[in-house]
């Protein structure tokens, strides 16, 4: 079980590299992510810290990483955490949940791990039902083994392995998770966020807030999709990759909230659209 009263810095001491600050749930571990380079996953650790401090659920919560560039979570995260082999996260997260109903079990994945070895795992869970919250990073490739095509890459995105740009006629068109198990009915959260501005990092920690009070609820499975960057991936510097975010990939990806049976729900089994979420449309601070 975590030490709830255990400094790891001096008081008022602050990490540069992962963001810690006196009271946070960061381990003060530095961040692996690309440093310097704008990579979403840093933030995006940060805000999960943040909820789970503010739900005042540390205690409770066991986080299950996966295999690729989210894996570092498990030790920037000071709660109970284990990481499962490529794809499997669900599918562990299913297992601690069973065994231990009473927690707040998250999976963090990205999309090579979730979209590609891992769908079969999250569509059974999705379908099931089962009670875990899954924070979803894509990025439309392979980041930590070099920027190779993911299921999600665009149409016409170049990578290490179509370096000519994704062909449909070769490799199908972009996989969209969230659209998917918005359709199955053991889904009682499904939205689609992004990190690329202000506005949207509201949505996101509210969408995530969401997440998991379906799982508190026993609700079913939740999800939340976060459009992220690799710049380093994608051969761009941050400002162009935001840039490329807002203008080409949420044009693919659209930020929305597709389902929501937090408090009620017509049983999962309609459209699902909610409707799309207010706010900047994922372009950000310009200029």
């Amino acid at each position: 079980m975590p030490d709830e009263t255990k400094d790891r810095e001096a008081p008022g001491a602050v990490s540069e590299a992962s963001g810690k600050k006196p009271g946070s749930l960061l381990t003060g571990v530095a961040f692996t992510y690309c440093p310097g380079s704008g990579c979403t996953h840093g933030s995006l650790n940060r805000l999960l810290a943040g909820i789970i401090g503010e739900l005042g659920i540390r205690s409770k919560v066991i986080l299950v990483g996966p295999v690729g560039c989210a894996e570092g979570i498990v030790k920037y995260i000071d709660v109970d955490a284990v990481e499962a082999p490529h794809g499997r996260a669900t599918a562990v997260a299913t297992g601690i949940k069973r065994s231990l109903p009473d927690r707040v079990v998250i999976t963090y994945q990205g999309d090579g791990d979730l979209a590609a070895i891992g769908i079969a795992e999250v569509m059974h869970a999705a379908t099931r039902g089962e009670r875990i919250s899954t924070v979803f990073l894509n990025n439309t490739v392979f980041g930590m083994t070099g920027g190779q095509m993911a299921p999600t890459s665009l149409i016409g995105q170049r990578t290490t392995t179509t370096p000519f740009g994704r062909d449909a006629q070769l490799s199908g068109m972009p996989f969209h998770v969230a659209e998917i198990l918005t359709r199955l009915p053991g889904t009682a959260y499904v939205a689609r966020t992004a990190m690329n501005s202000t506005a949207n990092v509201a949505v996101t920690r509210e969408a995530i807030l969401r997440a998991l009070e379906a799982q508190m609820q026993d609700r079913g499975f939740s999800i939340v999709e976060v459009m992220g960057i690799c710049p380093v991936g994608w051969k761009m510097t941050p400002r162009d990759a935001n840039t490329h975010l807002a203008d080409q990939i949420i044009g693919e990806y659209p930020l929305q909230l597709f389902k929501d049976c937090v408090g009620s729900c017509d049983g999962g089994t309609g459209d699902g659209q909610v409707g799309p979420w207010t706010g900047d449309g994922g372009r950000g601070p310009q200029g």
